[in-house]
C-alpha cells in the first residue's frame, strides 16, 4: 500500500464538501475520482497534495513516495521554450553529464592513487547517469512532446505564447517526465486530441506508480482504471472495476437506497399523521402516546435522498419545421489564413435526422469548418449548400450567447417569450437546475453550469439543425448523460464536434473524419470506426505484403543474381580495406612500445598510463579485425 486516507473532512462556509472520505491506494492502482461539478474531487487531491487542509481525518503515505499533481489550469508565464522547460526536469542528468566530462578531463592530469581514486568517482557517475536514462534522456522528452500533440517547431515556441490549454499539455509532460511514484492528474484530457489522448492511455497503462486520475472521459477511465470512487452529497463509494462495471454496480446500490429513503419518508409521514391524530384527541392518554412517537421520530436517523440520475430526463424537443431529406451539401470547401492554407477540397452530404460527429486531430479546421457552415467565418472556395426549410442552432464553447446581467430562468424567458412558467422549469430541471436554482444569476455560474444553461436555450430553439463546438467540455458526467438523452431524443438534424469517444459513441449515427485527404464518412458509432480503421489497415498491410510477394516473384532470379554480385564486389572491398586497417593499427603498436620506452614516458607515470590504455585498445581492435581477415578469407 502507497497511500491510506481514513476520514477526510473538509467544510467551507458552513458547507460540508467532504465527510468522512477513506480509501487505500496499491502501488499499481488506477483510481478514477467522479462526481457531479462541485461534488469535491479536485478539492481531495489539494488535500493529499498539501495545498489545502483537511479539517479531519489522516493520510499515510509510504516513506520516501513522491507525489506529482497536474491541475486543471496553468497560470504560470515562463520565458523559455517548451523543450527546454521539459528538459529543466532532467536537471540531475544534465549536471552528472557535466561532472563526467569533467572527470574525464581531470583523469589525464592524476596518476596512481589519485588517479585510481577519479576513475571511481566516474564510475559511479557513470553508474547513476545510467539508471536515470542519461543515454536518452532527449529521446525521452522528445517521445512525450510529440505524444501530447506538439510538432518538432513547436518546441522553440515560448511559454508565455502559448494558450492556456497548451500550457496545460506541458505542465503535464514535466509531470510524466519526472515519473512520480503517484500521479493525480485534474482533468489530463482536457486539451487533448483523440490521437494524444490514446497515446496518455497508452503510457499510463504501463506506468510504474499509482495513478489517481478526476475526469469525466468515461472512454479514457474505462479504458485506465481499476478503481472508481463517486463523491456524492460530501460521501464517497468505492468500487472495484473500470466506469462501466462502476455504473452498473452503482446503479444497483443507488436503487437499494433510493428505496430504503422513500420507505422511510413513506414512515416518517405515517408517524406525523398518526400523532397529529393523537392531539387532536385531546385526551390525556392520548397526548402522553402522541408524544412519546415523537419522541422516538426525532431519535430517527434520517437517511438522505440519494442522487436521481437521469431522473427527470424527459426532455422532448420538436423542431418547429421539418426540413427537406438534403439538410447540407459541402463541395470542395477550403479555407486559408493569409498564405497558409487550412483544409481543401472537403466535400460531403449531411441527411434529416443524422447525428454526425467530426473528429480529426487538433489544428486541422473542424471548428473553422462549423464557423463556415453557420456564416460566422467565409470560405475561401467551394460551395455550402443548405436544404429546404433549414434552421441552424448553433452552440459555441465560448457560450457568447448569455448576459451574465440575467438570471438563469429570464435567459431562457427572455429568449422564448411564449413557453410558460411549467415548461422552462421542466426544461431546465432537465439541465439539472432545480428550485431556487433557476433564479441564479448567469454571472454567478461555472463554465459547466453555463454550458448546461446555453444547451438548454439551444434544445428549445426552433432549429431543425444543431451544430455543436465541443458541447461536452466543462459539463460533469451526469450532465453529459442529459446531452445524450435530449440528442439521441431530437428529431431534426445535428453536426458535432467533440473529442469525447463515450459521447461520440453514444450518440453519433455517422462520423466524418477530417484528415490531409479530405473527409472520409464512416457509417455508425465510434466503436464501429474503430473497427473499419482496423479493416483498412489490415487490408493496407495485406496489399502491401501481396504486391511485395508478387514483385520478389516476377524478379527473383535477376535479383538474386545482382545480390550475389554485389555481395562478392562488397566482400573484397571489405577485405582489402581490413588488410589496410591491419597494417595502419600494426604500425601504430610499434610506435606506442617505442615510445613506451622512452625515458621521459617511462619516468612519467601519466603518460605511461596514457600510452598504456592506447595499445590496449588497438590490440582490441586487432583481434577483431584478424578475426573478420579469416571470415573473409
Amino acid at each position: 500500500m502507497i497511500l491510506s486516507c481514513q476520514n477526510i473532512c473538509k467544510t467551507f462556509v458552513e458547507k460540508p464538501v467532504l465527510q468522512n472520505i477513506s480509501f487505500h491506494l496499491n502501488e499499481n492502482d488506477r483510481l478514477a475520482i467522479i462526481g457531479y461539478n462541485g461534488a469535491g474531487k479536485s478539492t481531495l487531491l489539494k488535500i493529499l497534495i498539501g495545498e489545502i487542509s483537511s479539517d479531519d481525518g489522516e493520510i499515510s503515505l509510504k516513506k520516501d513516495a513522491s507525489i506529482g499533481y497536474l491541475a486543471q489550469h496553468q497560470d504560470h508565464t515562463f520565458h523559455h521554450t517548451i523543450f527546454d522547460e521539459l528538459l529543466s526536469v532532467k536537471k540531475e542528468v544534465i549536471e552528472l553529464d557535466e561532472q563526467m566530462r569533467t572527470y574525464e578531463q581531470e583523469m589525464k592530469h592524476l596518476s596512481g592513487d589519485a588517479l585510481e581514486q577519479k576513475m571511481n568517482q566516474y564510475t559511479n557517475a557513470t553508474h547513476k547517469f545510467e539508471q536515470l536514462n542519461g543515454f536518452a534522456y532527449k529521446s525521452e522528452i522528445t517521445g512525450i512532446l510529440k505524444g501530447l500533440g506538439f510538432s518538432e517547431e513547436d518546441f522553440s515556441k515560448e511559454i508565455n505564447t502559448l494558450s492556456g490549454g497548451q500550457r496545460t499539455r506541458v505542465a503535464l509532460g514535466k509531470l510524466l517526465l519526472k515519473n512520480p511514484d503517484i500521479l493525480l492528474l485534474d482533468e489530463p484530457t482536457n486539451h487533448l486530441d483523440v490521437d494524444s489522448i490514446r497515446w496518455l492511455e497508452n503510457y499510463l497503462s504501463h506506468y510504474k506508480g499509482a495513478v489517481i486520475i478526476v475526469s469525466h472521459d468515461r472512454y479514457f477511465l474505462d479504458k485506465i482504471v481499476n478503481k472508481v470512487m463517486e463523491i456524492d452529497q460530501g460521501h464517497s463509494m468505492l468500487f472495484d472495476g473500470n466506469y462501466t462495471t462502476f455504473i452498473e454496480k452503482r446503479d444497483q446500490i443507488k436503487a437499494i437506497r433510493l428505496k430504503e429513503y422513500k420507505n422511510q419518508q413513506q414512515e416518517i409521514k405515517h408517524q406525523k399523521e398518526v400523532i397529529k391524530k393523537l392531539k387532536q384527541f385531546n385526551r390525556e392518554k392520548s397526548i402522553k402516546r402522541a408524544e412519546s412517537r415523537e419522541k422516538a421520530l426525532n431519535k430517527i436517523e434520517v437517511l438522505e435522498k440519494p442522487t436521481e440520475y437521469n431522473a427527470d430526463m424527459r426532455l422532448s424537443i420538436e423542431p418547429e419545421v421539418v426540413s427537406g431529406n438534403d439538410v447540407l451539401t459541402l463541395k470542395d470547401v477550403s479555407k486559408s489564413f493569409g498564405s497558409k492554407p487550412l483544409f481543401e477540397g472537403l466535400s460531403a452530404d449531411i441527411f434529416r435526422e443524422e447525428r454526425v460527429a467530426l473528429i480529426g486531430p487538433n489544428g486541422t479546421g473542424k471548428t473553422t469548418l462549423l464557423k463556415i457552415i453557420c456564416k460566422k467565418i467565409s470560405n475561401n472556395g467551394g460551395t455550402i449548400t443548405l436544404g429546404a426549410g433549414v434552421s441552424i442552432g448553433y452552440y459555441d464553447q465560448a457560450q457568447d450567447n448569455l448576459d451574465d446581467s440575467k438570471t438563469i430562468f429570464d435567459e431562457i424567458s427572455d429568449a422564448y417569450p411564449d413557453l410558460n412558467n411549467t415548461k422552462i422549469r421542466n426544461t431546465l430541471a432537465a439541465f439539472l437546475f432545480y428550485g431556487e436554482d433557476v433564479f441564479r444569476p448567469i454571472s454567478s455560474l461555472s463554465g459547466g453550469e453555463k454550458g448546461r444553461v446555453s444547451l438548454a436555450k439551444l434544445m428549445l430553439s426552433h432549429a431543425n439543425f444543431l451544430i455543436l463546438d465541443e458541447p461536452t467540455n466543462h459539463l460533469d458526467i451526469q450532465s453529459k448523460e442529459i446531452l445524450e438523452s435530449a440528442m439521441n431524443a431530437y428529431t431534426g438534424t445535428i453536426l458535432y464536434v467533440s473529442h469525447d469517444r463515450y459521447f461520440i459513441n453514444k450518440t453519433a449515427t455517422r462520423i466524418l473524419e477530417i484528415s490531409d485527404h479530405g473527409l472520409t464518412s464512416y457509417p455508425g458509432n465510434y466503436q464501429d470506426y474503430i473497427a473499419q480503421k482496423e479493416k483498412e489497415k489490415a487490408a493496407l498491410n495485406a496489399a502491401s505484403t501481396s504486391a511485395v510477394s508478387v514483385d520478389t516473384e516476377a524478379k527473383l532470379d535477376w535479383k538474386q543474381q545482382k545480390e550475389e554480385q554485389a555481395k562478392q564486389r562488397k566482400r573484397e572491398n571489405r577485405l582489402k580495406k581490413v588488410e589496410d586497417m591491419i597494417t595502419d593499427l600494426e604500425t601504430k603498436q610499434e610506435e606506442l612500445s617505442e615510445a613506451m620506452s622512452l625515458p621521459e614516458n617511462a619516468s612519467d607515470p601519466a603518460k605511461l598510463m596514457e600510452l598504456s590504455n592506447k595499445q590496449a585498445e588497438i590490440t582490441s581492435s586487432l583481434e577483431e579485425l584478424y578475426e573478420e581477415w579469416e571470415t573473409l578469407c
